[in-house]
């Protein structure tokens, strides 16, 4: 007994709808590394040291980062959830689709057992 062809595709569709999902979160996570990489400099050039004496902080050019990657992560954070809840939706679809007993029996048939097991079964 094998998978219906209809529900191998069904399973295809829902596993590329999650692969979409997952590169459209990748892509957002790339473009905010981008902005970042590229703030990089403009972050570091804030020279208030040295009066004195005294050396910049190092301190300071952290909180400035952090400050704007939570700026520039806040802008996007309604996207990320949204797509978030939809690949936590779509991975639970899947293994609900998959934890259904016609789609368990159909994948354990004959054609998948390994040879060994089918001589053992088919001997005397």
């Amino acid at each position: 007994m094998t998978r219906s062809p209809e529900r191998q595709a069904l399973l295809f569709r829902m596993e590329e709808a999650r692969r979409q999902t997952q590169r459209q979160l990748d892509m957002i996570d790339r473009q905010i590394t981008a902005k970042m990489t590229a703030l990089v400099p403009s972050l570091g050039r804030r020279r208030s040291g040295y009066r004195r004496g005294k050396p910049p902080a190092p301190e300071a050019f952290l909180a400035r980062y952090r400050s704007s990657l939570a700026a520039i992560t806040a802008e996007r954070q309604p996207e990320i959830d949204a797509l978030a809840r939809k690949l936590t939706r779509q991975e639970a679809a899947i293994a609900a689709f998959q934890a259904r007993p016609e789609f368990n029996a159909s994948a354990r048939g004959p054609e998948r057992e390994c040879r060994h097991h089918r001589r053992e079964r088919s001997a005397p």
